[in-house]
C-alpha cells in the first residue's frame, strides 16, 4: 500500500507519483519472470532513465533533476519495493557518477556527464577485489603510466551491472600504500577488459554481479579523474551517499514484505478468524511496521542532513546498519506469516528475504558500519 510521506514540495509529490506509476505498470508486471529466470531485463533502464529517474539528486545545469537527496531516496525506495535488483542498479549508478561530479575537471563533465545523467548510459563501481573488499586499500589492479595514457592491468570483483554497464568508475593502484590509488573513468567497451561469469548469487538474480579483468587495457590520460593518488578519498566520499541508497533500498524491501504479509493476515483464516486479528500475530506486524518507519526515519534524517552541507558520515553508517538489519528482520517474520507456503516461491516473501540479506554486506559490512560509528564516538 501506497506509504504517506512527508515531501518537501509539490513537485517532490508529483515525482512521487510518478515513480510509482512507472514501478507499477513497468517493473512489478515482470519482476517474478525475471528473477526467476534470471533474465536480464532489456530497455528497463532507458526507461527510467527517460523518466529522469536516474539522475534526481544530481545538478541541473549538468542535465540532473536538482532534486534534494531525501526525495531521491524516497524514488528508490518506491522503486526497490517493486524490484530490489533495479533499485540496486539505479543507487550504484549515482554512485558511478559521483567522482566525475564531484572531482572531474569542467572538460571532463561537459563530454562524459550528459550521456550518464541523461540516463542513456549506465554505469557501474568498481573498487573491490577478490581480496580487498572492506579493505580498499589492500587492492591490486593496478595502472602504470605510459606516454599520454596509462595501462590497466588487474581484476575486480563484485561489480553490479558488470558486463553490461556502459561505464565503469574504477580505482587502481597506481604507487605504494593508501595514497597511492587513483580513479579512473573506463569506457565499457575498452579493448582488453573482459568479464567472468555472472555470480549464482542468493538474490538479485536479474541484474549480473561479475568479475572484471584488466589485461593491458589503455586509457588516455584524460581518464584520470582528480589527482593521482586521490583515489581512496573518491572513493570514500562516495560511499556515505551510496550507503544511504542502500538504506533506502532495504527499507523498500522491507515495505514490501510489509505489505504482502498484512494483505495475508488479512484474507488466511484460522479457528474461525483472520490470522491478524489474533494478538500474536497482530503484535508481530506491529512491530514489522514500527521496525519499517523507524528505519525510513534514519535515513531522512542522514538524508536531510546532507541536503543542508552538514556532517553526516555517521548517520548514513546509523541509517546503513538500522535499516538493512530491520529489512532482514521483517522479512523474515514476513516468511513466518505465511507459514509453511512462505518457504515456498509461489509467494514474494522468500524473494525478499533472500534480497534483504546482502543489503547488511554491500556498501560495506555491518561490522564496518559498527566500526564507523564507534570511532565517531571517540573523542
Amino acid at each position: 500500500m501506497p506509504v504517506d510521506r512527508l515531501l518537501p514540495s509539490v513537485e517532490a509529490q508529483e515525482l512521487l507519483a510518478l515513480t510509482r506509476d512507472i514501478a507499477d505498470k513497468v517493473l512489478d508486471p515482470i519482476v517474478d519472470a525475471h528473477e526467476k529466470a534470471e533474465t536480464y531485463p532489456d530497455g528497463v533502464f532507458a526507461q527510467l532513465g527517460a523518466a529522469g529517474l536516474l539522475s534526481l539528486p544530481q545538478p541541473e545545469e549538468w542535465g540532473g533533476g536538482g532534486q534534494p537527496y531525501e526525495v531521491y531516496l524516497q524514488v528508490l525506495e518506491e522503486i526497490a519495493a517493486r524490484w530490489a535488483a533495479i533499485g540496486v542498479a539505479v543507487s550504484v549508478h549515482s554512485l558511478s557518477s559521483h567522482a566525475l561530479l564531484a572531482f572531474g575537471t569542467d572538460e571532463q563533465k561537459q563530454r562524459w556527464l550528459p550521456g550518464m545523467l541523461s540516463g542513456t548510459q549506465i554505469g557501474a563501481y568498481s573498487l573491490s577485489e577478490p581480496q580487498a573488499g572492506s579493505d580498499a586499500a589492500a587492492l591490486r589492479c593496478a595502472a602504470v603510466r605510459d606516454g599520454d595514457g596509462y595501462v590497466l592491468n588487474g581484476s575486480k570483483a563484485w561489480i553490479t551491472h558488470g558486463g553490461k554497464a556502459d561505464f565503469y568508475t574504477l580505482f587502481a593502484r597506481t604507487g605504494e600504500g593508501s595514497k597511492g590509488v587513483s580513479c579512473f573513468l573506463i569506457p565499457g567497451d575498452a579493448e582488453g577488459l573482459s568479464f567472468g561469469k555472472p555470480e549464482e548469487k542468493m538474490g538479485l538474480h536479474a541484474v549480473p554481479t561479475t568479475s572484471a579483468f584488466y589485461d593491458n587495457v589503455r586509457v588516455d590520460a584524460d581518464r584520470l579523474i582528480g589527482a593521482e593518488g586521490q583515489g581512496l578519498p573518491i572513493a570514500f566520499s562516495a560511499l556515505d551517499s551510496g550507503r544511504l541508497g542502500i538504506a533506502a533500498v532495504a527499507v523498500g524491501i522491507a515495505q514490501a514484505a510489509l505489505d504482502e504479509a498484512v494483505r495475508y493476515a488479512n484474507e488466511r483464516t484460522t479457528f474461525g478468524r483472520k490470522i491478524i486479528d489474533h494478538q500474536g500475530l497482530g503484535f508481530l506486524l506491529a512491530d514489522m511496521a514500527a521496525a519499517v518507519a523507524g528505519a525510513r526515519a534514519t535515513y531522512l534524517d542522514a538524508a536531510r542532513r546532507r541536503d543542508l552541507g552538514l556532517p553526516y558520515s555517521a548517520q548514513a553508517s546509523v541509517a546503513k546498519l538500522l535499516a538493512t538489519d530491520a529489512a532482514m528482520k521483517v522479512t523474515t517474520d514476513a516468511v513466518q506469516v505465511f507459514g509453511g507456503v512462505g518457504y515456498t516461491r509461489d509467494f514474494r516473501v522468500e524473494r525478499y528475504m533472500r534480497e534483504a540479506k546482502i543489503t547488511q554486506i554491500f556498501e560495506g559490512t555491518n561490522q564496518i558500519q559498527r566500526l564507523v560509528i564507534a570511532r565517531g564516538l571517540t573523542s
